[in-house]
């Protein structure tokens, strides 16, 4: 005896969601908030297309996407609050568009930069746990802290992460003033097309230089600010008035 087929769903079915139900269920705030997830994804792509082309014109694209996104997440909560729309969707999606543009988008940027040594690898990598570890704190705690007569939390706890973008302020002054990224023009090369590699980023043309910790393990103290900065990010004594 054949077995049984199981009958298919109609499309019709009530128990199915409609077709594209979640786009549909999106708030106008939401949209906006997208387009600062837009901005960090971008970043992140030009900031690895500068430096597979050695192109500056991909490095201050993916600069610019930053501010870009900056002014996507502050309109995001006023065209919230004008259509009087709030959602947990929106929160988590926030905070998700967040982490792209002013955790992960720096921390690459500071790579692309010549913040390549082990030691500083290990720093943008704490720089990257720390945004993550204070915009999950703030999901999580939201709830209980102290709010206006409108509902809005009076204030942050530790730096808010669109701070970052004072790090990708300093790396672009660096980048425009010369003192990054000073690739040789790989066209007259000898050795090959991405020879400039591994001249672009010696010790004299990254910012700062580079400091011995001991043989074999060095950093570049300019990565120290993505120390502080995640530091002050999940600091609980800081308390930053929500405008």
């Amino acid at each position: 005896m054949a077995p049984s087929k199981k009958p298919k769903r109609k499309s019709s079915d009530p128990q199915l969601p409609s077709r594209f139900s979640m786009v549909r269920s999106f708030q106008p705030a939401d949209f906006v908030t997208l387009g600062n997830g837009v901005c960090g994804c971008l970043s992140l792509m030009f900031a690895m297309k500068a430096l597979l082309t050695q192109s500056t014109d991909f490095l201050f694209s993916s600069f610019w996407c930053i501010p870009f996104g900056v002014m996507f997440d502050f309109l995001d909560g006023r065209v919230a609050r004008w259509h009087g729309t709030t959602s947990l969707l929106g929160q988590e999606l926030d905070s998700l568009a967040d982490f792209c543009s002013f955790g992960l988008a720096p921390a690459v940027l500071g790579f692309a930069c010549g913040f390549q040594k082990m030691l500083d690898l290990v720093v943008l990598t704490y720089f990257v746990c720390c945004g993550l570890a204070r915009l999950a704190r703030f999901n999580a705690t939201v709830a209980s802290l102290p709010t206006d007569q409108n509902g809005k939390v009076k204030y942050f706890e530790g730096t808010p992460i669109p701070t970052t973008l004072v790090i990708v302020g300093v790396l672009a002054y660096g980048v425009y003033h010369g003192k990054f990224w000073r690739f040789a023009n790989p066209v007259f090369q000898h050795e090959g097309p991405f020879a400039s590699f591994s001249q672009a980023f010696t010790p004299d043309f990254v910012w700062g230089g580079e400091v011995t910790v001991f043989p074999g393990y060095e950093f570049h103290p300019l990565v120290l600010m993505y120390a502080v900065s995640g530091t002050l990010m999940i600091s609980r004594r800081i308390r930053i008035p929500k405008l």
